[in-house]
């Protein structure tokens, strides 16, 4: 049997994740009380059990103390019941601003305060994170990438190492991006923009990518960049990095960076043992 608890933090994606695992044939169950997780597991493990994969949901709304549960589960491993936790994250920034769309009320924010009770639960769920089998962080993910990461686990039975990869597009005119890890100029490139039928198109566009691309530095940096980072995510993965977003800026965000990241996203997808998304910050602003 393939045993998996979903926890992580509130508004990090564990309810959709439940969901996702539930489509793909998982028997779920979301918040048992604490005092039944182990009955239940007994039940489910039991030689005649036609329930092949269960998921069970676990985060700081049971009714008993977080803590209470990871107890229950050191006492599993000690009987050697195997299970894998999956654990649902996001940044802080991300779940206060999900909180705060959805104006539900954090349920360790005592005060009212949504940050305090995203910081309180941090601190409480910091063990069981450190000590997950899969870390997803769902900051930039959309809910199809999303499935097709839990598919990669849980039913194709792919090896990941919970390194989330984030390529993004910029324009340096609006700023580079707070959360980029990794920041790319590529404004040494001929612009787009100053040819009339390709100004209003952008890197999404066949045209602009043939353009952008035809320029030998186009190539040569292509090649150099996804060398440089097929080094480095190895070794980010090693130190435990759950999390890495790639910036590629030009002016405006719309032509060159947007092209250059398709690209890159092109020859890190499926190449690697991590999840990978593609995001174009600016690519609908105004201007170059």
């Amino acid at each position: 049997m393939r045993f998996v608890i979903v926890t992580g933090m509130s508004g990090g994606g564990k309810s959709t994740a439940l969901k996702m695992l539930e489509d793909a044939g998982f028997y779920c169950v979301d918040n048992l009380p604490v005092f039944l997780i182990e009955k239940f597991v007994e039940l489910v493990s039991m030689p005649n059990s036609e329930i092949s994969k269960v998921a069970l949901g676990l985060d700081v709304r049971s009714d008993q103390s977080f803590q209470d549960a990871t107890r229950v589960l050191g006492q599993l491993r000690e009987k050697k019941y195997a299970f894998e936790i999956l654990f649902m994250d996001a940044d802080e920034k991300t779940l206060i601003k999900r909180y705060k769309e959805t104006r539900r009320i954090h349920p360790l924010a005592a005060d009212g305060r949504v940050e305090d009770g995203v910081a309180r639960e941090r601190k409480v769920l910091e063990n069981i994170r450190k000590n997950a089998d899969y870390v997803i962080d769902t900051t930039a993910l959309l809910t199809r990438e999303l499935k097709e990461e839990l598919d990669r686990i849980f039913v194709e039975n792919a090896e990941y190492n919970s390194l989330m990869v984030t390529v993004m597009s910029f324009g340096f005119k609006h700023g580079i991006p707070a959360d980029a890890d990794l920041v790319f100029d590529v404004r040494f490139l001929p612009n787009p923009f100053y040819v009339e039928e390709l100004k209003r198109k952008t890197g999404n566009d066949r045209e602009v990518q043939e353009y952008v691309m035809g320029f030998e530095e186009a190539g040569i940096f292509l090649e150099k960049l996804a060398d440089m980072v097929g080094f480095l995510v190895p070794n980010y993965v090693k130190e435990g990095k759950y999390r890495l977003v790639i910036g590629i800026g030009c002016t405006g965000g719309k032509h060159r960076s947007v092209t250059l990241a398709n690209e890159l996203y092109k020859r890190m997808k499926d190449r690697g043992k991590y999840g990978i998304t593609l995001f174009h910050r600016d690519v609908n602003s105004q201007g170059t």
